[in-house]
């Protein structure tokens, strides 16, 4: 179906915008062509235009395109003859910047951010462009660690950032905006905050990650943090809007930056279950500690340097770790005083445009829900796919915490209380007979309340149960005797070394204090299985490592006592024959 595109300017505006493919770029071009009154030039890195005339931004291009409202180039921010190329002649440049560069390393990063912002502007001072107006971030002046509320343009950057991206993208927008008014270059810096919406490639796919593994049911710290959430269309109205700007309000917005949000600051944890819940997942309940768990992706960044793997995005997660945990308003009074910004889409407006863009990604196998993945994991197996694993493995927080915290109880009640086994159970039982008759005598109402007296049922145990429970213990015995039978014959060793470990491992357990042991194997049962669940690969990966490093020691002395085996027998022969 054709697309309309209104055209209300007979001489319209030429613009260039480098970045014009990425997230933010794509959404940047489209409302420009939609708007009518700009002719778009396209720079972006990829060697050619590949449009997906399925969505509705690249509908609009392709059409532009058509009709020779828009053109696409190949550049790279590396090379300024090329970007001088493509922009001579545009009095106006958009530099959106590519910002998918998490897995790239440090000179890379550098390379690109950096040195790419010094050669748009070299570029645009030698084409004599009249406004380049750079896409930043609210991210400049946040050093990780310290809250902001309600900031502004008046908080000065720290220079000083736990996020390397975060200090080259500070570096780049100070190059911008001291470039403003040489060579007559007009120069103004836009600062998002937390953009969101269809076509994200960072966020959106890694919070769909966590769902997917299961963490997303986590919250870190408290829980009660602000932030301030910015839908795609409105930050490039905001761009719209500033090259808009410094025609008629110069000296207010020439060389500043302005933070762009969509005005409704909101708790962030509740944005995500807001997202989580539309998409189909469940919404984030168990609250950690934030010091907890930022030890623990310390833990695992660690893992991942001193084995090589590669599937583990640092950068990513410690930003979404900072981001989660801390407070992150802006005051957006200047940019709606000086360059009439205000949100063209609300905040719900946007979840749900972004809900819809997403819910074909959801139903794509690679990003199902664990939970309802028809492949079960192994530990999954291991632990028979029956209640126990439900529980041990936190399919239901409410159920599995309730479990834990019963056993806990009776931990301590048997164990940690001071007290022996009999006094301990025999208190144990007063206390559930004394309940269970102070339940009995209650009245069946009490003021709008029902009370349902105890049954006879509830203690009752069905012959099933009783026979599946025999059976069981029959089954058992009769496996050990099994065992038994072939370590009696002694041809299977791979047996008899099973037998052994676990023997010196029951040998070493109870030497130790029975209260120490039952502790840990607590907390191991409800913790390990999860973790492993959770880290099945990288966990595979570092056993495979290990036995490994152990074939290659077992071959190394191997080769190292064959001589002097060799040798010994040699020798032994010899004496055997002048005897």
């Amino acid at each position: 179906m054709a697309i309309e595109v209104p055209f209300v300017d007979l001489s319209p505006k030429t613009c260039a915008v480098i970045g014009g493919r990425g997230f933010l770029g794509r959404s940047l071009v489209s409302r420009l062509l939609k708007l009518g009154n700009w002719i778009v030039r396209v720079a972006d890195s990829p060697q050619s235009l590949d449009l997906d005339l399925t969505n509705s931004s690249d509908s609009v291009l392709d059409q532009a395109i058509s009709s020779g409202r828009a053109s696409y180039h190949h550049v790279h921010v590396l090379d300024v003859s090329v970007i001088a190329k493509v922009i001579e002649g545009s009095p106006v440049v958009f530099y959106i910047g590519d910002t998918d560069l998490w897995n790239h390393d440090s000179y890379q990063s550098y390379q690109i951010i950096v040195q790419g912002a010094k050669n748009v502007i070299s570029a645009c001072r030698e084409c004599k462009v009249g406004k380049l107006i750079f896409n930043s971030s609210a991210d400049v002046i946040f050093d990780g660690s310290h809250d902001i509320f309600n900031g502004d343009e008046s908080l000065r950057c720290h220079w000083k950032f736990e996020d390397p991206l975060n200090d080259l993208k500070a570096h780049a927008e100070a190059l911008v905006l001291f470039a403003n008014n040489i060579d007559g270059l007009l120069t103004c810096a836009i600062r998002p905050s937390n953009v969101f919406g269809p076509g994200d490639t960072q966020f959106l796919p890694f919070l769909m990650g966590l769902a997917k593994s299961g963490c997303a049911k986590f919250i870190i710290g408290s829980g009660g943090n602000m932030s301030d959430f910015t839908f795609v269309e409105n930050v490039t109205h905001a761009h719209i809007c500033a090259a808009e700007a410094l025609e008629s309000r110069m000296i207010s917005v020439a060389g500043k930056a302005f933070f762009i949000t969509n005005l409704e600051p909101v708790k962030f944890w509740e944005f995500v279950s807001l997202l989580l819940e539309g998409l189909g997942y469940q919404r984030p309940l168990i609250k950690l500690p934030a010091r907890m768990v930022w030890y623990l992706l310390l833990f695992v960044k660690w893992m991942h340097e001193k084995l090589g793997f590669r599937r583990y995005n640092h950068f990513l997660s410690g930003y979404f770790f900072r981001l989660a945990s801390h407070t992150r308003t802006f005051n957006c009074s200047a940019a709606q005083k000086y360059i009439g910004y205000s949100p063209v889409v609300s905040l719900d407006d946007g979840l749900a445009l972004t809900i819809e863009s997403l819910s074909e990604l959801v139903n794509d196998p690679a990003f199902m829900r664990y939970f309802n993945s028809q492949q079960d994991s192994k530990v999954y197996k291991l632990l028979a796919r029956g209640k126990v694993a439900d529980i041990l493995l936190w399919r239901d927080e409410k159920k599995t915490f309730k479990y834990f915290l019963t056993f806990a109880i009776l931990y301590y009640w048997f164990l940690l209380s001071g007290r022996t086994f009999a006094s301990s159970a025999a208190k144990l039982l007063l206390l559930i007979t004394a309940v269970l008759y102070g339940y009995g005598i209650l009245p069946p109402k009490i003021s709008n309340f029902t009370i349902q007296g105890p049954s006879a049922s509830w203690f009752k145990i069905s012959e099933t149960a009783v026979i599946d429970s025999v059976t069981s213990v029959a089954y058992m015995w009769n496996s050990g005797f099994y065992n038994i039978e072939l370590l009696a014959q002694g041809r299977d060793w791979s047996e008899f070394f099973k037998v052994a470990v676990f023997l010196y491992l029951a040998k070493f357990i109870l030497l130790q204090s029975l209260t120490v042991v039952i502790g840990v194997a607590l907390v191991f049962s409800f913790t390990a299985f999860f973790v492993y669940e959770q880290y099945e690969f990288e966990i595979d990966e570092l056993v495979n490592i290990m036995v490994s490093r152990i074939m290659e020691l077992k071959l190394l002395l191997t080769r190292k006592l064959a001589a002097p085996a060799a040798s010994f027998l040699q020798n032994e022969g010899l004496l055997q024959k002048l005897r």
